[in-house]
């Protein structure tokens, strides 16, 4: 019951700190700006309230706020598992500071810009509900906007859900086109995809996640990615 608390509390800071970036870049009207689109998006799909919502796109319009900046860290955790880090900070000195203890205790090493990232692919994911959708169809219509994989999954309460990928650089355009045909997606995610996975044991699969563990209780780690078979 606690872990469950624990990450919804996690996730709707998340979702507060994008919600500053995002309305810091581009305003605080989701009419014109998209990034903010995807953020309220997102809150609905982890169940954030309204008036939370709202109270975070307010204080990001004000001039006494957080500014938040984004950086990613790369690193290795155990058993040779490239883990990419991506984190929203006020003060990345004790965000680095923290995120190369973290690695330094569950048994890997931070490494340097570039070191790890080049085993991944940034893509675009966006996550549908299946009811009245016909996912042959529309993936012959999502194509020209970029769509490259369509495949199907489950969310959390294991209900079905349609994965929509697409390139990075394609992120706005696919979700343009779902736009246009009045689908709202359940999420819309960047995220880093591993082209090269790291064969490992259940035994050595737990030492590393007991290393995102730590790094996903860290307060300014957003998402963490690894490539783990």
């Amino acid at each position: 019951m606690f872990a469950r608390w624990d990450r919804m509390s996690k996730q709707f800071t998340r979702i507060g700190k994008e919600i500053n970036i995002a309305v810091k870049a581009g305003g605080g009207n989701p009419d014109t700006n998209p990034a903010l689109r995807r953020c309220i998006q997102n809150a609905k799909s982890v169940n954030m309230p309204k008036d939370r919502v709202e109270s975070a796109i307010k204080k990001a319009l004000g001039k006494d706020t957080e500014n938040y900046e984004e950086h990613l860290y790369e690193g290795y955790g155990p058993h040779g598992v490239a883990i990419l880090v991506e984190t929203a900070t006020d003060n990345p000195t004790r965000t680095v500071a923290n995120v190369r203890s973290h690695f330094n205790k569950g048994g890997g090493s931070l490494g340097t810009s570039g070191s790890v990232s080049f085993q991944f692919k940034k893509m675009g994911v966006f996550k549908l509900s299946t009811e009245g959708v016909d996912a042959d169809e529309l993936e012959l219509e999502l194509i020209d906007a970029g769509l490259e994989e369509l495949g199907e999954s489950v969310d959390d309460k294991e209900n079905p859900v349609l994965v929509l990928r697409c390139a990075f650089t394609d992120f706005g355009n696919l979700q343009k086109a779902l736009e246009d045909k009045n689908i709202t997606p359940l999420s819309a995610e960047l995220e880093w995809i591993p082209t090269v996975t790291v064969p490992v044991s259940d035994e050595q699969a737990e030492e590393v996640s007991k290393l995102i563990d730590r790094l996903e209780q860290d307060d300014d780690v957003n998402k963490v990615f690894h490539n783990m078979q």
